[in-house]
Order: structure tokens, then sequence, then C-alpha cells
């Protein structure tokens, strides 16, 4: 058990109960110990959770005894917060059972309201509304076919379907790859140095043509500025899937890794063995090529232009690609030793990243100085670059003005719990963003050129920029250390890690000097376009949506202003005939965090939305998976204390918000269900932030409940 003082506890409770004193128990007590505790049913959870407590057996309960069983609750739910509030929760349950302050509670009276707590938990339905969720669940249960061919089709129709604009994108890179190789390929075949270099060089250069292609497609998504333009102010949206912008850049980078294994490896095992052992009678229609004398071995290609700038080209993709990949970036090679393990890091991959800059220099010096090829318009590696490099030139260009001019100061800091870093920009006169977007940070006091993205937490009607940041990384770790060093407290003893917090408003000279670069578009910048939205952040994964369930509020609220000010006018609606940019009208927000601490983040923030919301347009939901299942003993206590606090007080005791939390983790088939029966011949976006594990899952419910019900889903997914 992860807390030892409730396994004390739960050993001494089991040991009583059956009058067992000394130090020892044998293999049958043990057996029957395990059997208990086994016991999923909820009256014998509920039974060893009282033994725990009335240790007299007397069945009655003090408060002290309360108190006590609220902490080892507490302390068995990984709820700390609660622990440390151990008595004002014992008060309130003895002034819920014990009125006339006789000193007790009767542990019937206890379990009762346990027990009420429990019942409550189950959501009763209407009998209609049961009759259509046991339709609807017969319809989703999955149907075996027989036959393999319709199980083939069945799956690849449905994969298509999900996946149709990320496959002709694909499917046209591979054409436009396939006619370039194929291109070379018959061009050098008619070539005289085939008769001697054969297929190898046919099969080097093709792959060359390919590398080329790659090389300049593969700054284009990271091209941010543009993609955000063509996303906001074009509908190239609707076939292009601008959302998969990283992924495709990393497709055409192992793209590129195979043209170089192929282009090199024809060279280095095929054509240049080829060409070092033949004949002066073959060799002599090569002179043109390789001049007079016959190369005699390795040596005169490696000690060449061609040879050189290849070579450490290679080199330095092999270190790119290799500190790129996921193991390395994001410094999961723990066992690494000293020196070394600063090469698992983002660090790592971002300085090594910018290494591209010395090897477009030297692919264009490689594509100029050719062994085949002597007339410069033939030399075709310049042209397929020129475009690309002065778009992405251009596009850091506008980062560095755009960053310099759009001066920011800091307005507040605060650090969190989970080690969550909170920042109040002040906002640029001219920077305009949505919900869901993102932006760069810098700050030159840990690096002076690293940017960092981070989802704007703020609402587009803020006066104000805000960013949540999980000290995750090296950068993360050095930018807390940096505020940290800035707001300790004030001698005088005054609490406050944050000294932020009382220079709120003021331009403290010792911030250390924030730049900011943005906004840049996200998948969820979209949520606008669906009536009913479905929004799941998985940790810090709440941060674009925090915004979202702002802006939905915000927008609500003018409108309805708006409505009220014709009213009272008597004009009508001008955008009655027009497209209505904004169609949200019902929203599903789901918070899964581990740590209840985590709640503090965006505290005020949904109790604001909460209180605003006076139409309840916004579902929220809180889950805490550190709590075990409603339903389950070890959480009734919980529930229970949850209940009455939010009945008296209006506050969660596990969130400390007015919104109430739930415990474990959501079912998400039936998250989809109940949509799916509330908004019938509907579109719903699907829009989540958090980890990878939780997309499959996600992305596979709402294909199969788009096919499956009149309910249409659209799954989207931040990528960083």
């Amino acid at each position: 058990m992860t807390s030892k003082d409730f396994a004390l506890e739960l050993f001494d409770a089991l040991a009583r109960r059956r009058n067992i004193t000394g130090e020892v128990i044998d293999g049958d007590q043990l057996k029957e110990f395990w059997e208990q505790i086994n016991d999923q049913s909820f009256d014998s959870r509920l039974k060893t959770f009282f033994d725990m407590v009335d240790k007299d057996a007397d069945g009655r309960l003090t408060e002290d005894e309360v108190r006590e069983i609220i902490s080892l609750s507490a302390s068995a739910n990984n709820l700390s917060t609660i622990q440390k509030r151990a008595d004002e929760y014992a008060a309130l349950i003895m002034e819920e059972l014990d009125p006339d302050n006789i000193g007790y509670i009767m542990l019937e009276s206890l379990e009762t309201l346990l027990l009420q707590a429990a019942t409550q938990s189950v959501i009763t339905s209407t009998g209609e509304r049961k009759n259509l969720s046991h339709m609807m669940s017969q319809r989703l249960k999955p149907t075996f076919n027989r036959n393999p061919l319709k199980r083939w089709y069945r799956g690849l129709r449905f994969f298509v379907l999900d996946n149709w604009k990320r496959c002709w994108v694909i499917v046209l890179w591979l054409i436009v790859m396939a006619i370039l190789f194929t291109y070379k390929y018959i061009q050098y075949k008619r070539s005289p140095v085939y008769a001697v270099m054969g297929d190898c060089v046919c099969m080097a250069k093709g792959a060359a043509e390919t590398v080329k292609l790659n090389m300049a497609l593969i700054l284009l998504p990271v091209c941010r500025n543009t993609i955000t333009w063509l996303r906001n102010k074009t509908r190239l949206g609707v076939v292009v899937p601008f959302d998969d912008n990283l992924n495709f850049h990393k497709v055409i980078a192992v793209g590129i890794i195979i043209g170089v294994t192929m282009h090199a490896g024809a060279h280095l095992a095929c054509d240049f063995p080829r060409l070092l052992h033949a004949t002066p009678e073959a060799y002599r229609p090569l002179r043109q090529f390789f001049g007079d004398e016959q190369p005699k071995s390795y040596w005169h290609f490696v000690n060449s232009v061609e040879g050189i700038t290849g070579l450490v080209m290679v080199l330095l993709m092999a270190i790119a690609f290799t500190l790129a990949t996921p193991w390395f970036r994001r410094g999961k090679l723990n066992y690494l030793p000293g020196p070394l393990k600063k090469l698992a890091s983002f660090n790592a991959f971002w300085y090594t990243h910018h290494l591209f800059v010395i090897v477009y220099i030297l692919l264009v010096a490689h594509g100029y100085y050719l062994y085949l090829t002597k007339d410069w318009h033939n030399k075709t590696t310049w042209m397929y670059l020129v475009a690309p490099v002065i778009l992405y030139a251009c596009e850091r260009l506008i980062r560095a003005f755009r960053s310099s001019i759009k001066a920011v100061t800091i307005r507040k800091v605060a650090v969190y719990p989970g080690n969550v870093l909170a920042i109040h920009l002040s906002r640029p006169q001219n920077f305009k963003y949505k919900s869901g977007q993102y932006m760069f940070v810098n700050c030159a006091a840990v690096s002076p050129f690293e940017w960092h993205p981070f989802s704007i937490t703020s609402a587009p009607q803020d006066d104000y920029l805000s960013v949540h940041i999980r000290v995750l990384g090296d950068w993360t770790r050095a930018l807390k250390g940096v505020f940290s060093e800035v707001c300790k407290p004030p001698p005088a003893g005054v609490s406050g890690l944050l000294r932020a917090d009382m220079l709120h408003g003021a331009n403290n000279p010792d911030f250390p000097k924030v730049l900011i670069d943005g906004p840049y578009g996200a998948p969820a910048q979209d949520y606008k376009k669906y009536e009913v939205v479905l929004l799941v952040g998985l940790g810090i994964g709440a941060t674009p949506m925090i915004s979202i369930v702002k802006d939905i509020v915000n927008n609500i609220k003018a409108k309805e202003q708006a409505q009220l000010n014709r009213m009272e006018s008597g004009t009508s609606d001008p955008q009655r005939n027009k497209k209505e940019s904004f169609r949200t009208r019902r929203a599903y927000f789901y918070w899964v965090t581990r740590e209840q601490g985590s709640f503090d983040w965006f505290k005020n923030i949904m109790n604001e939305v909460a209180e605003r919301d006076t139409n309840r347009v916004i579902e929220m939901h809180n889950y805490c998976t550190s709590v075990y299942e409603e339903g389950d003993a070890r959480s009734a206590l919980i529930h229970m204390l949850q209940s009455l606090n939010h009945a008296k007080n209006g506050v969660d005791i596990v969130s400390g918000t007015r919104v109430m939390s739930h415990f474990a983790k959501p079912n998400w088939r039936n998250v989809y269900k109940r949509i799916a029966m509330d908004h019938p011949n509907s579109k719903v976006g699907v829009f989540y932030c958090g980890a990878p594990a939780l997309t499959k899952e996600l992305r596979h419910l709402a294909l199969d409940f788009t096919h499956k019900t009149s309910t249409r889903f659209s799954f989207h997914k931040e990528n960083f």
C-alpha cells in the first residue's frame, strides 16, 4: 500500500477482530486477512473501515475517532488537503449526526449516511432514457464477421473515413517522389556512365532527387506563421490536415533518412567499386566526368568537395535525427552516464536541430560540385531549396522582429502544487488571438536563443496574457529557478513565495525579461464551428481548454447582451442572414488529473466560469485519479464529506472549487454515449490535449459512435 500508516492500521484492525494479540500469525490467519482485504463488496469494505477506527469495539465514534477515520481515508486516497482539514470535516459530521451534542455518534448512523452517499453516486434514469441507452448499447456491441475480406474492407473503410486528409497528402507525396525517382533513373540509364556504373548510379541519383525534394518540403510544416495564416484566412483546412504538421515533418525526415541511405549505399557499395575496377577501355568515356586519370581508391572520392560535404552532412543529420527521437528529446534515458545525460534533454534536441543551417549550406555545395553534371542549369539542388528557405528565413525574421516590438511586462507569477509555474503578462496592443492557440516564450536569463511553445490560458477578452508551465525539462526547471530566486519571501515573515502577488500590476525591475511570439494556430481554436464540444484535458493538458471555457461564457454573455440591446432599441439582428461564426451551444469539459493539488492551477477560473454560466451551457467534470472509484468503501467517506460540504458551503472538498469532483478515471464510452443520447443528429467536436496514451481510445470511440449513431464526432488532438 502507498500509505504505511493506513497499512499498519488495517493490519491492527484485522488482528483485533480475530482477538490476535501476539506478534505472529499463521498461514490460515494470513489467508483470512487476504480474503477480507480482497472482498470487493461495499459492506465488507465498510466493515473493515469501521474496525480500523472503533478500536474499543463499542459501536460508538467520538469526534477524535471521526477525525482519525477522515485522516485515514484521506491518506488512503492521497488527499493531503483533506487530511490537513480533518478537524473541520470531523466537526461537520458531528454537526450532522450529533445535533444534540451527546459527544459521540453511532456506527449505524454513519453507515446509513455513507450508504446514502454511495447510492447517490449511481445516476438514476427515466424509463424512456434507460430504453434508449439499452438500444444504443446493443447497437454499439462489436459484431464479428466471419468473412475475412469483409472484416478487412470494413476496417479499411473506417480507416480511410477517419484519415482521408492524411491519406491523400501522403499518397501525393509518395507519387511525386516516385515520379522524380523514375525520371532520374531513366535519365542516367541513358547516360554514358551507365555502361560502367550500371543500375547503381541510377539508384543513387534517383534517391538523391527525392532527398532534394524532401529537404525542401521538411521546412514547410514548421513555417508556423504561414500555417496559422492559411488556417485562419482560407478554407484549405477542409482538405489539408494542418493539425498534423509536425507529424508530416517527422514523416519527411524518415523519407530523408531512406533517401540518404540509398544514395550513399549505392555510391559506396556499388557504383564506386565498379568505377575503380573498370578497364582502361571502359573508363575512357568517363574521363569527362572523373578526369583523365582513373581513380585508384576511395580516397579519391572522400578527398573532394562532394565527398567531404556528403560525409559531414550525414554526420550532422545523424546527430540531429538521433537526438530528436522521443527517448532523447523527452529525457527518458536516465541510465546514461553523467556527461552523456545532457544529451537526453530538450536543450540538446533544440540546439542540434539548428545544425540544419550548416546542412543546407553543405547541401547546396554538394549539389553544385557534381561529377556527372557540368551545366549550371542542370544542377537543380538550389532550385528545390530557394523558395522554402526564403519562406522559412522570413518566418524567423518575423518572429525576431515581432517579439522585439511586442514588449511585455510580468504582472504576476505563481508556483502551484505539482510543479506548475503560472505567468501573467501584459498584453501587447495588437496581440489578437483565439482560444486554443499557443505562443512561444523566451527568457534570456535562462537562454537567449531558446523559444518554447505554451498554450494561452487567458481568454481573448482578457486584458492580459497567461501561460501555465509544467516544470518537466531542463529549460522549465531553470525558468522556475530564476523566478523562485526573484520571488523569495520577504524577510518580515510575510508568506509568499510569490512576491509577484503583492506587486500585482507593478513593473518589478527584478523580474527577468520575457519575450513572446505568436499567436500560432492549433486544433482547439476551431471549436466554434461545432454546436456541441467535448473538451478533454489530462493534467497540464487542460491549459487550452481553460481558455476555451472562458471564451464560451464570454461569447454567450456578449450574444445575450447584444440581443437585449436590440430588443430595447427595436432593431433587427444584422447577423441573421450571415453565417454565424460562433455556433457552440453546449460544452462538456473533462479535466483528469492525478494529484489533488493540481486543481489549484485553475481554481479561480473554474469558480468564475461556474458563477457566470447561469444558463449551464458548460458542464464541467473534474476527475481525481488518486481517489478510489465512487462506490468503493475506501472513498465512501470522502464522497459523503463532499456531499455534506457542497450542500452546506457550495464548495467541493477535493478540488476546492464550486465544481463537484469525480473519483478514479472516467468511463469514456459512457461519456460519448451520454452525449450521443443528448445530442442526436448533431456534430460534436472532440478536442484533446494530454499524454498520447489516451489518444487512441478517444479517437476510436469518436469513430465508433460516428458510424453507429446519428451523432457525428470529430476528433482533434493537440500536437507540440
